[in-house]
């Protein structure tokens, strides 16, 4: 065998894991889009103290290395008290626009090629802000974000569900007239005792605005709640999804249905959803044949953007085409329209064509 086709061997015996520098910039690089992502979860600790200065806001974190160790958390709601307390920093859509340009900036150096992003409206209401000012904020981000960096993408109005149904109910009465600048309703935070059948009606008012719905489900939850978010909430994606694993009934359903998971392997390791990367179930959906998409969910507090997330997966042995299979179905499983997704499509098989030697 010649010099040139042991290295071909070599190259195609190769996972990412023991990836070189070279070709986990290329991991970098490859198109992607990312599906589940809280823009509020984007705030790091430098940008909220900025903000809390610049807004009056007070804290009772006074340097960043204070501030920096809070985030080591038990469990869900343990991160989720400290991500509450930080968006009291957003005050203006100044605040809201900055922080998605912070996104999009890291996004577009991970490869994100399209981000449908989750926001969080209940709870900028609750610290007195007004709707139409969070999402102008948000939007002019993305309007620039996408001149900027050439993302597409849109915002998705996630329910709080731990709030009362009817604070979801007035959330929607102020998104109704501006339903066309919105892609999505969504359902999130503090999972368990709050079941999706809570808001059906929610959503079902969503669907004729004419959003597209997606929930998180199946994080701590029970797989019936992803049963739940099919059924009730006629879920077109499943946040996380996890314990779907537990149901071959539901695995088979969530395959043959073609509905996607959004995965996030560094939030589900922080929060002690598993105990261990090597313990999502990940491979086992694939095996079922069920779609999975990898985003960073909240990677301000949980260490990492998109493109950690992907490499923590090929540290631990997926090789590099199960991680295009992954780039593929987030954008085959996104909301863009079918143009942009054959775009995107093309410019993944144009990645693949220039990175032989990834193989």
């Amino acid at each position: 065998m010649s010099e040139s086709d042991a290295t071909t061997a070599s190259a195609a015996n190769t996972t990412a894991a023991g990836a070189s520098a070279a070709a986990r910039q290329a991991l970098l690089a490859m198109p992607k889009a990312e599906l589940h992502l809280h823009i509020e979860g984007t705030l790091e600790p430098e940008l909220a103290l900025e903000l809390a200065q610049r807004n009056g806001v007070q804290l009772p974190w006074n340097s960043l290395d204070d501030l920096r160790s809070q985030y080591s958390f038990e469990n869900l709601q343990s991160f989720l008290d400290l991500y509450y307390q930080l968006m009291a920093v957003l005050r203006t859509a100044d605040d809201f626009r900055d922080l998605m340009l912070a996104y999009l900036e890291r996004a577009s150096a991970d490869g994100v090629r399209h981000a449908e992003i989750f926001f969080d409206p209940q709870v900028h209401l609750d610290n007195g802000l007004d709707f139409d000012m969070v999402v102008d904020g948000l939007l002019e981000g993305l309007r620039i974000g996408g001149e900027r960096y050439g993302i597409s993408g849109g915002l998705i109005l996630s329910i709080v569900r731990d709030k009362p149904v009817e604070s979801a109910q007035q959330v929607l009465d102020l998104a109704e007239r501006r339903a066309e600048e919105l892609l999505g309703i969504g359902l999130d935070s503090a999972e368990v005792g709050y079941p999706p059948s809570l808001f059906e009606e929610c959503f079902a008012r969503a669907r004729s605005m004419g959003l597209h719905c997606v929930a998180h489900a199946g994080e701590e939850g029970p797989a019936d709640y992803v049963t739940q978010a099919l059924d009730l909430l006629h879920a077109e994606r499943i946040d996380h999804g996890v314990h779907a694993i537990d149901s071959s009934e539901l695995t088979a359903r969530l395959a043959y249905d073609r509905i996607a998971l959004t995965m996030c392997p560094l939030s589900n390791r922080r929060l002690q959803v598993v105990g261990d990367l090597h313990d999502l179930p990940i491979r086992r959906f694939l095996d079922r044949g069920v779609a999975v998409t990898v985003n960073s969910d909240d990677p301000a507090y949980f260490g990492g953007y998109i493109g950690a997330n992907y490499q923590a997966l090929a540290d631990i042995g997926f090789s590099f085409d199960e991680l295009e299979g992954f780039a593929k179905n987030s954008i085959s499983h996104s909301f863009a329209d079918e143009e942009r997704k054959h775009q995107l499509l093309k410019e993944l098989n144009d990645w693949q064509q220039d990175i032989p030697a990834k193989r």
